[in-house]
Protein backbone atom coordinates (compact mmCIF):
# COMPACT_ATOMS: atom_id res chain seq x y z
CA UNK A 1 0.00 0.00 0.00
CA UNK A 2 1.40 3.93 -0.94
CA UNK A 3 1.62 6.11 1.52
CA UNK A 4 -0.30 9.90 0.86
CA UNK A 5 2.49 12.87 1.54
CA UNK A 6 0.65 16.61 1.82
CA UNK A 7 2.53 19.28 -0.44
CA UNK A 8 1.99 22.84 0.14
CA UNK A 9 3.33 26.12 -1.00
CA UNK A 10 2.52 25.15 -4.31
CA UNK A 11 2.93 28.03 -7.59
CA UNK A 12 -0.26 28.35 -9.05
CA UNK A 13 1.54 27.59 -11.93
CA UNK A 14 2.10 24.08 -11.18
CA UNK A 15 0.23 21.17 -12.82
CA UNK A 16 -0.73 17.66 -11.36
CA UNK A 17 1.81 16.27 -14.22
CA UNK A 18 4.38 18.70 -13.29
CA UNK A 19 4.26 17.26 -9.23
CA UNK A 20 4.44 13.76 -10.80
CA UNK A 21 7.37 14.95 -12.74
CA UNK A 22 9.21 16.13 -9.56
CA UNK A 23 8.36 13.57 -7.21
CA UNK A 24 8.95 10.37 -9.99
CA UNK A 25 12.51 11.72 -9.20
CA UNK A 26 12.58 9.81 -5.51
CA UNK A 27 9.90 7.00 -6.14
CA UNK A 28 7.23 5.61 -7.56
CA UNK A 29 4.42 8.36 -7.78
CA UNK A 30 0.56 6.61 -7.78
CA UNK A 31 -1.62 9.88 -8.00
CA UNK A 32 -1.15 13.49 -7.75
CA UNK A 33 -4.06 15.80 -7.20
CA UNK A 34 -4.16 19.67 -6.97
CA UNK A 35 -6.53 21.32 -5.19
CA UNK A 36 -8.64 23.66 -6.45
CA UNK A 37 -11.18 26.34 -6.13
CA UNK A 38 -14.51 25.10 -7.13
CA UNK A 39 -15.64 28.88 -7.99
CA UNK A 40 -12.65 29.50 -10.30
CA UNK A 41 -10.33 26.47 -11.08
CA UNK A 42 -7.85 28.04 -9.77
CA UNK A 43 -5.02 25.95 -7.42
CA UNK A 44 -5.16 26.34 -3.68
CA UNK A 45 -1.74 26.01 -3.61
CA UNK A 46 -1.63 22.78 -2.12
CA UNK A 47 -1.92 19.44 -3.38
CA UNK A 48 -1.40 15.49 -2.28
CA UNK A 49 0.97 13.02 -3.61
CA UNK A 50 0.55 8.99 -3.00
CA UNK A 51 4.07 7.31 -3.63
CA UNK A 52 3.83 3.37 -4.19
CA UNK A 53 5.54 2.16 -0.55
CA UNK A 54 6.56 3.84 2.84
CA UNK A 55 9.97 3.66 2.13
CA UNK A 56 9.64 5.75 -1.16
CA UNK A 57 7.59 8.34 0.41
CA UNK A 58 9.80 8.91 3.52
CA UNK A 59 12.57 9.16 1.08
CA UNK A 60 10.30 12.26 -0.70
CA UNK A 61 9.84 13.67 2.47
CA UNK A 62 13.47 13.96 3.53
CA UNK A 63 14.70 14.81 0.18
CA UNK A 64 11.88 16.94 -1.54
CA UNK A 65 10.83 19.21 1.41
CA UNK A 66 11.92 22.45 1.23
CA UNK A 67 12.94 22.22 -2.42
CA UNK A 68 12.26 24.45 -5.20
CA UNK A 69 9.49 24.00 -7.24
CA UNK A 70 8.30 26.32 -10.10
CA UNK A 71 9.95 29.34 -8.06
CA UNK A 72 8.62 28.45 -4.89
CA UNK A 73 10.23 26.13 -1.74
CA UNK A 74 7.50 23.38 -1.37
CA UNK A 75 6.51 22.02 1.68
CA UNK A 76 6.60 17.53 1.92
CA UNK A 77 5.01 16.16 4.82
CA UNK A 78 2.35 13.08 6.08
CA UNK A 79 -1.02 13.63 4.86
CA UNK A 80 -3.12 13.42 7.97
CA UNK A 81 -6.77 12.08 7.54
CA UNK A 82 -9.63 14.48 6.95
CA UNK A 83 -11.24 15.42 10.50
CA UNK A 84 -15.42 15.22 10.31
CA UNK A 85 -17.04 18.20 9.97
CA UNK A 86 -19.12 19.32 12.59
CA UNK A 87 -23.02 19.34 11.95
CA UNK A 88 -24.13 22.98 10.84
CA UNK A 89 -26.76 24.56 13.31
CA UNK A 90 -29.21 25.75 12.51
CA UNK A 91 -29.53 29.27 14.45
CA UNK A 92 -33.33 29.54 13.35
CA UNK A 93 -36.22 29.13 15.51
Amino acid sequence: MGKKLYVGNLSYDTTEDGLKEFFSQVGTVEETTIIVNRATGRSKGFGFVEMSTEEEAQNAMASLNGQELDGRNIVVEEARPIKPRRPRRDFRR
